[in-house]
């Protein structure tokens, strides 16, 4: 994400100050961000990628791929692009990996906090949809009323089949 300062107030700047990974912010934090950085970004670009195609391709490749794409929507000739903590392959622009990237650049941060609230977002609209499953508060992630709601209610479109993690192997969920 190419960030232009010269959009915004004082006040907006400093308020801007706070970028970091977005996993330190509440989403209250994130969402007061979420304006600044699209009005400050030269470019964004989110990418998102379907439970299908995670679970054909796996988790890693798929994550990959996206940022690949993405990166390609917001380069501009000539650019180095930042990427948090490991190059992700070719996308005809100079890459530079850096580590705990979130909390060293503005623009991976800045990044960070798009994809955070655009998954937040969807998830919300996925918890009108499908009540039941706490998307509103979990927004997808493995917590114990989630893990319940699976138990009781059994996995929805939204739920990859091939992930691998101790809470799924506990709930024995047929794939």
């Amino acid at each position: 994400m190419l960030l232009d300062y010269g959009r915004l107030t004082t006040r907006e700047v400093r308020a801007l100050t706070r970028l970091d990974d977005s996993k330190v912010h509440d989403a209250e934090q994130r969402e007061a961000l979420y304006p600044l950085v699209v009005r400050t970004a030269a470019r964004v670009a989110v990418t998102s990628r379907c439970v299908r195609g995670i679970d054909e391709r796996g988790l890693h490749v798929t994550n990959l791929a996206a940022l690949r794409d993405t990166l390609r929507r917001v380069a501009v000739p000539d650019c180095i692009c930042l990427v948090d903590g490991f190059r992700v392959g070719d996308t005809g622009h100079a890459q530079q990996a850096v580590v705990d990237g979130d909390a060293r650049s503005a623009a991976i941060a800045a990044a960070s906090v798009v994809a955070k609230v655009t998954r937040d977002r969807y998830m919300h609209r996925a918890a009108r949809e499908l009540p039941g499953w706490d998307f509103e508060s979990n927004v997808g992630y493995s917590t114990p009323e989630h893990r319940a709601a699976i138990a009781k209610l059994g996995i929805t479109d939204l739920h990859r089949r091939s992930f691998q993690s101790i809470a799924y192997q506990q709930l024995a969920i047929e794939a």
